[in-house]
């Protein structure tokens, strides 16, 4: 296990220590095809704001219905439990 570590640790040390080769004087300077990809993403991020704010306009500001109906007491009687569930299990389905 120990020759893994130190196997490790110096090609770790070997990778590090390389010396850079020189970038030249064209290094870091930005083509102008990558300032069109950044323009177009913004035109495309624009319109995609564009078209969900015109969509947004058109929701209404509330869902609730005019003829809703009132909402039945906690305490009824009528406890139905979960949704899914049968109150009245047929006889011989246990």
């Amino acid at each position: 296990m120990n020759d893994v570590v130190a196997l490790g640790t110096d090609l770790m040390v070997a990778v590090l220590a390389q010396q850079q080769p020189n970038p030249g004087p064209e290094f870091g300077k930005a083509s102008p095809f990558g300032l069109l990809v950044i323009v177009l993403l913004l035109i495309g991020t624009f319109l995609l704001v564009w078209s969900m704010n015109r969509h947004l306009r058109k929701v209404p500001k509330t869902f609730e219905t005019e003829d809703t109906e009132p909402q039945q007491d906690s305490d009824a009687d009528d406890d139905r439990g979960p949704a899914g569930t049968d109150p009245d299990p047929p006889a011989g389905a246990r």
